[in-house]
């Protein structure tokens, strides 16, 4: 199956457009897709996406989905596993790392001062 992304060399993000709220996120989190696309209802394909959050946002439940995700924390702070009210959870520093299978459970999230993640989702090949 190919991939569906561009061939795209190197050139400038503009961070101060194209961000919108995914479905389901609370209004402080944003996405930018930087490349591809994930197509949930088919189980197929693969996207690029840079995700904000606004200092002091987090979400109350954990999230599941039936692809792989590979997180990386470019900057700002990142708590995983804090409560409903935005309490607790282990706090990480920029330069960490997850990948999650398909069916794992993670979160909930929040970030105190804000932060950016470049984030890449894909379905195994069929």
């Amino acid at each position: 199956m190919p991939v569906n992304k561009a061939h795209d060399e190197f050139y400038t993000l503009d961070l101060n457009t194209g961000w919108e709220t995914p479905p389901g996120y609370p209004e402080g989190i944003a996405q930018k897709i930087i490349s591809g696309g994930l197509d949930e209802d088919n189980k197929r394909g693969t996207r690029t996406r840079l995700l904000r959050f606004a200092p002091g946002v987090y979400t109350t439940a954990p999230f599941v989905h039936d692809y792989w995700e590979e997180v990386f924390l470019v900057q700002g702070d990142l708590t995983v596993g804090n409560d409903e009210k935005g309490e607790g959870g282990t706090p990480f520093p920029p330069m960490t790392y997850a990948c999650r299978p398909p069916g794992a459970f993670h979160g909930p999230f929040k970030s105190e001062k804000g932060c950016i993640l470049l984030e890449m989702h894909y379905y195994d090949p069929v």
